[in-house]
């Protein structure tokens, strides 16, 4: 993108500033046609509307014209006051502002997203009016829906120069530097947005997702509440302050604000499925369920949908229920790229060893450097009884990653079944050291009784019983080695 927006910022603060002293200009019905276009929301134009008039009389065409647009009850009832209550500042009060057609036509492309069908139509509106703000304005909001940043910037731009005093500019200019990853300056668009106008939800909105970008949850946090708490009903909000919470850790905030998201838009898909997913992370495995099931029920081709329910119930241990959705997934979409580990894990709990290694591979092409794949396809094969290429794929996991204690646990134990027993103990003390686990002490015990070292193995078994006293495998194994070694010394 060109970078331009420090001296643009410069420039329009500089103007904007000096023309907070001064009296702004008031509204037409073309403009807040435009605004409703561009998504700003009903309330923050009935405040408009009250701080600045409004120029000429709104009629009764105008009034049905700016419905279809999207203005509410509120915004109605503020443009007809405002018509009759003496505030009209223009040449010609008495005479209606006419809405061109084009914006109407753009308006509704917009309301159906069209984006690209809406920006057609604010081009030609901006052929008979180049020099409305609010078109430019519009018109950027187009080109942001399609991501056609550098355009909606130089569109965002023209609108700012030619109306400075309009915060929401700085607003849009700190959404588009947010979505290309470039944070201090949104934040500094955002923050210019409400020295403007403290009480603008959409800057303090847009703040908060420039703070989250550089990872200042708890910031942003408090954010998305301030533009809450000046704007209350905002679904897209409260998602993305359950977004936030969740970055910070806040699990029972997170739900919460979903299930607020939900409450306002129940149609709400991604935050039916974001729901899903936090439940899902606190083991609450049936709420999750339900929650994936309704966004499936509301996005039933999202492939992401399926793959997380999927994962739930193999987790919840209804590997039926997981082989069923995953099925379905990869028949509506072949080339998804996740899951199969889900999957091989359902084989594994049918012993369907065959078909599980073939879905443990194919997660090993989709991820090559994954030690967790690597290992799981190596515990896959070692119950198949390949036990050279089981050892083959769990020396790669260690390779791939020295400090995970289940790879060498693992290595460890595809080496012991193929007696390869110095090498074995060699892997398990490793295990041991990276994490002291019962089950890690275990397993070496096993293998220093299986090379006669009765002393070493039973001090391994009476830490296991010590670390997991409500395990009687061990005490009973620690039971089984004192015996044994009563009858050796015995003979």
């Amino acid at each position: 993108m060109k970078r331009k927006g420090l001296s643009v910022f410069v420039l329009c603060l500089g103007v904007a500033l000096a023309a907070r002293g001064s009296d702004r200009e008031p509204v037409n019905a073309v403009q807040i046609a435009a605004w409703l276009t561009a998504g700003i929301s009903n309330a923050r134009l009935v405040r408009i509307i009250q701080e600045r008039g409004v120029s000429r009389a709104v009629g009764k065409r105008q009034i049905r014209q700016l419905a279809s647009a999207g203005a509410d009850r509120n915004l109605i009832r503020a443009l007809k006051q405002s018509s009759h209550s003496g505030r009209l500042r223009g040449a010609n009060p008495g005479s209606p502002a006419q809405i061109p057609r084009s914006l109407l036509q753009a308006a509704a492309h917009a309301r159906a997203r069209h984006f690209h069908d809406a920006e057609l139509a604010l081009r030609e509106a901006l052929k008979s009016d180049s020099g409305d703000a609010s078109l430019h304005f519009a018109l950027a909001a187009m080109l942001r829906q399609q991501e056609q940043w550098d355009d909606a910037y130089d569109e965002v731009a023209m609108a700012a120069n030619l109306m400075p005093d309009f915060p929401e500019n700085h607003s849009a200019f700190a959404y588009i530097f947010y979505r290309l990853g470039d944070g201090p300056n949104a934040i500094a668009e955002a923050r210019t947005a409400l020295s403007m106008d403290p009480l603008n939800a959409e800057a303090y909105q847009f703040l908060a997702l420039a703070l989250y970008s550089n990872e200042q949850y708890s910031a942003a946090v408090h954010a998305f509440l301030e533009s809450l708490a000046r704007e209350g009903h905002n679904p897209e909000t409260y998602y993305d302050l359950g977004i936030a919470f969740h970055a910070a850790g806040n699990l029972n905030g997170a739900v919460d604000a979903y299930g607020e998201a939900i409450r306002l838009q129940p149609g709400f898909w991604q935050a039916h499925s974001n729901l899903g997913l936090i439940l899902h992370q606190q083991r609450k495995f049936d709420e999750a369920i339900a929650a994936y099931r309704e966004a499936k029920r509301l996005a039933p081709q999202e492939a992401s949908v399926r793959n997380n329910l999927a994962n739930t119930y193999c987790d919840k241990g209804d590997f039926d229920a997981a082989l069923l959705e995953l099925r379905e997934l990869y028949r509506q979409h072949p080339d998804w790229q996740q899951g199969h580990t889900c999957m091989a894990r359902a084989y594994m709990a049918k012993e369907d060893y065959p078909a599980a290694i073939g879905q443990f591979e194919l997660a090993v092409e989709q991820n090559p450097t994954g030690s967790a794949e690597h290992r799981m396809l190596g515990e896959a094969m070692l119950l198949d009884e390949r036990l050279d290429d089981g050892v083959r794929e769990l020396r790669l996991a260690v390779e791939l990653d020295p400090d995970s204690d289940a790879a060498h646990h693992a290595l460890g134990t595809a080496l012991f079944r193929q007696g390869q027993l110095p090498a074995a103990e060699k892997e398990f003390r490793e295990a041991l050291r990276l994490v002291p686990s019962p089950d890690n002490h275990f397993s070496l015990a096993a293998c220093l009784m299986t090379m006669d070292r009765y002393e070493e193995a039973l001090q391994e078994l009476e830490t296991a019983a010590r670390l997991d006293p409500a395990r009687t495998l061990y005490r009973t194994r620690r039971d089984e080695l004192l015996n044994l070694m009563k009858a050796t010394n015995s003979r």
